[in-house]
């Protein structure tokens, strides 16, 4: 009697998983989350972008400093592009293909998982421009957080920052590497 009311937490379990599982759409949170993505996306738009109501952004980015900067993704909802968590989050979305790549096929996900990594791969090359320069930062994130407006209508300051020699980064620059 006491070894089966010791597993009748256990069988509980067990009984109400599938239902506590079954409430959850992951095909549709996969395929959301993805499409966060293209949201964020800046630069000049692919013609197969999903978010219509998004349009070319940041255009000019890079140019102040002679660099094209253009591409890319923005960071938090905000207009800033941050090169470590852009690199981190693309390392881990090229991860999430290697080890799930087979369930976000069947999904329809996979080819848009492949170009959000592409998307921010091409620009990580374009923060490259020279050996032992890299661009981790365009705008400015403490004046950037006060203002809310769409990409494409910003008017902020659009200064591009980099690491090199004389302005250290090995953070950034070994996740970038981790992201190609």
């Amino acid at each position: 009697m006491e070894k089966s009311m010791s597993m009748a937490p256990l069988l509980l379990m067990v009984l109400c998983l599938p239902f506590a599982l079954g409430w959850h759409d992951y095909n549709q949170a996969l395929s959301k989350s993805i499409l966060f993505f293209e949201a964020q996306r800046s630069g000049y738009l692919p013609h197969n972008q999903r978010v219509t109501w998004r349009a070319n952004s940041g255009l000019n980015d890079g140019k102040a400093s002679g660099v094209d900067l253009v591409g890319g993704y923005y960071d938090a909802g905000d207009n800033v592009k941050f090169g470590l968590p852009m690199a981190f989050t693309i390392t881990m979305m090229s991860w999430s293909i290697i080890e799930y790549g087979k369930p976000m096929a069947a999904n329809g996900e996979l080819g848009h998982a492949m170009e959000a990594v592409k998307w921010g791969t091409d620009y990580l090359i374009k923060a490259h421009p020279e050996p032992y320069v890299l661009y981790g930062e365009v705008g400015d994130g403490n004046t950037d957080h006060y203002c809310w407006q769409r990409p494409e209508d910003m008017t902020t300051d659009r200064h591009a920052y980099k690491i090199d020699p004389s302005n250290p980064g090995s953070d950034l620059a070994g996740e970038t590497a981790a992201a190609m």
